[in-house]
């Protein structure tokens, strides 16, 4: 079987960033088209799935967990994601994720928004990454 090859994201990016909402609890309530495209859903495929549905095996439960705790205390988090299509193949993003809060101030969902992870960037994180998943065996 083949080693599913990396997008190029410059190309397949177009300069656009992409976004998606979740609810509380990281359900997708939308995706814009740029995300669908780069993914490989259709957006009713992932408007109601968990966001997790595009995770790589490759990327470490304790940086979801570390983004998770920023997020639910009101914080916005930066890092880099590998993320998985539907067809198998991977891209590498720079990704924000920032609380959504209502009138009162309390968190009613999460918007993230993407732009391509720099080569640079994506080689740093590589083995940071690979690290802290054999932590996880």
């Amino acid at each position: 079987m083949e080693r599913p090859e990396i997008i190029d994201e410059e190309h397949i990016f177009d300069g656009r960033a992409i976004i998606s909402e979740t609810d509380t609890k990281g359900i997708i309530t939308f995706a814009n088209r740029k995300f669908c495209e780069i993914a490989g859903y259709t957006p009713a495929e992932l408007k109601g799935q968990p966001h997790n549905v595009i995770r790589h095996p490759d990327m470490p439960k304790a940086a979801f967990a570390q983004m998770w705790e920023t997020i639910q205390s009101g914080q916005s988090w930066h890092g880099l994601v590998k993320n998985l299509r539907k067809d198998g193949r991977y891209y590498w993003v720079d990704t924000e994720v920032t609380p959504v809060k209502n009138e009162a101030g309390e968190i009613t969902g999460y918007i993230a928004a993407r732009k391509p992870a720099s080569r640079k960037n994506i080689t740093e994180i590589i083995e940071t990454y690979k690290l802290m998943k054999e932590k996880e065996s």
